[in-house]
């Protein structure tokens, strides 16, 4: 694959002070070690003598609004049920293109990670729901269901160019069929109430944003507005508002207004005239302006809606939101936690994650492969599946985020909390010894 050029300008002092930062950003390992940061300043921050503030600054109500308008809720829930929906909204950006264009464009492609992450996701709900039927913590199953994608990449990552890559795009495509799995499980099993005349609003909306999308609507402005009106009629409803994310991914247009060719052919014929107008001046002249204008027009039309959103907001999403999230979240009081390793919640979610992913993951695979529905990627042995089926077992920012569903604010939330960073951590080192030692013996 070529790589993108820079433009050959000369970097400003500024541009030069912040590309180590930028660089760090462009690391594929980046988002999971800044996730591990702020998982570990959580942890400090709630098990010092300032463990107090940490809780009373997530549960500060913020109220929003103008008059009669009034929207309050903590901290804590406006990025769970805010900034949250901006990071299922990307994560429906990533489905949507996934079916269209990458791994799950086809049934020869799709199967294999399909069967995959039903099987990470089946085998981790028995055992936590055989470790807590009937018990105060069974509506927890679907906390061991979630992979964490960004850590579960980043750790991938860190082996480099020893791990084929088609092993990577196997475990992107896999996770994407998890997070579509979590989204319906919320919005199927986690919605306590529903209240039926917000939900029809919302279902109006999604009309209004079915029709903009088939009339060639390409202004994220008029996306934007419905999509605020789409997350309110959802929060209101019952349904969690995240689903209000995904929901308004499917309606981006998906298409760019030019095809490749006619994109080069236009943008040589404006180059030219550009090039043509030139006066020899230092100022740019009304001629040239206007090229620019066109240009970047044509620039504009060139990019489908859905990959521009996709690329504009990833980086908020993976260096801000799930960052926050995890500072937010990840707060556990260790004390307390290691006294209830042994409930049935904490031993559901650590086997779920640990065993239940690995299995389900590499006997769903090897059962495809064997019966010739699908072959295994180029590159790519039974020891990768094994040590990336160890890898999805990080659970981590969307099993906090499912287990804060399951529980609200109560023990059991946190005792959830604790089994997830148990179990994230040991998948994680078993994941890539198992990573490391396959590579070894291959270039052995």
């Amino acid at each position: 694959m070529a790589k993108t050029k820079k433009v050959p300008v000369s970097p400003t002092p500024a541009e030069k002070l912040l590309a180590p930062l930028q660089d760090f950003l462009h690391k594929e390992a980046s988002s999971g070690i800044l996730l591990l940061i702020f998982t570990v300043v959580a942890l400090l921050w709630a098990n010092s003598a300032w463990s107090d503030s940490y809780n009373s600054i997530w549960n500060r109500k913020l109220t929003i609004g103008y008059g009669d308008f009034l929207l309050s809720k903590a901290l804590l829930l406006w990025i769970n049920d805010g900034l949250m929906a901006i990071f299922f909204f990307v994560v429906g950006l990533e489905i949507k293109r996934e079916v269209l264009i990458g791994e799950l464009a086809s049934f020869r492609k799709a199967i294999l990670p399909v069967a995959a992450a039903i099987g990470g996701m089946v085998f981790p709900a028995l055992i936590y729901t055989a470790f807590n039927y009937g018990g105060g913590g069974s509506r927890g199953w679907g906390i061991p269901m979630a992979t964490d994608i960004a850590f579960a990449l980043g750790v991938l990552a860190l082996l480099g160019k020893r791990v084929p890559v088609s092993l990577k795009i196997f475990l992107t495509a896999v996770a994407v069929v998890d997070d579509l799995g979590a989204v319906l499980m919320i919005a199927i099993f986690y919605t306590a109430e529903i209240i039926w005349i917000n939900l029809g609003i919302a279902a109006v909306i999604l009309v209004a944003l079915v029709i903009a999308n088939r009339l060639g609507v390409r202004n994220p402005i008029v996306y934007s507005i419905l999509g605020v009106g789409l997350w309110l009629a959802f929060l209101w409803s019952g349904v969690h508002a995240t689903v209000a994310g995904v929901l308004l991914a499917m309606t981006i247009p998906s298409r760019a207004r030019i095809n490749d060719r006619q994109f080069v052919k236009h943008s040589r014929t404006i180059i030219d005239e550009f090039e043509e107008a030139d006066e020899g001046d230092e100022y740019l002249n009304e001629s040239q302006r206007s090229s620019l204008h066109v240009l970047e027009d044509l620039v504009e039309h060139a990019k489908a809606p859905l990959q521009r959103l996709e690329y504009e907001l990833h980086p908020w999403v993976a260096y801000a939101i799930m960052p926050l999230f995890a500072l937010a979240n990840a707060g556990v009081a260790l004390g307390s936690g290691f006294a209830t390793v042994f409930d049935p919640v904490s031993l559901g979610v650590i086997f779920g994650l640990i065993i239940g992913k690995q299995v389900g993951i590499t006997l769903l695979s090897w059962l495809v492969v064997k019966s010739k529905l699908a072959d295994l990627p180029d590159g790519v042995n039974w020891w990768h599946i094994y040590g990336v089926s160890w890898l999805a077992g990080v659970g981590f920012t969307m099993s906090l985020f499912i287990s804060s569903l399951a529980f609200g604010v109560s023990s059991l939330l946190e005792t959830a909390k604790f089994g997830i960073l148990i179990a994230s951590l040991i998948a994680g080192i078993v994941g890539i010894i198992i990573l490391r030692g396959s590579t070894r013996s291959e270039s052995s």
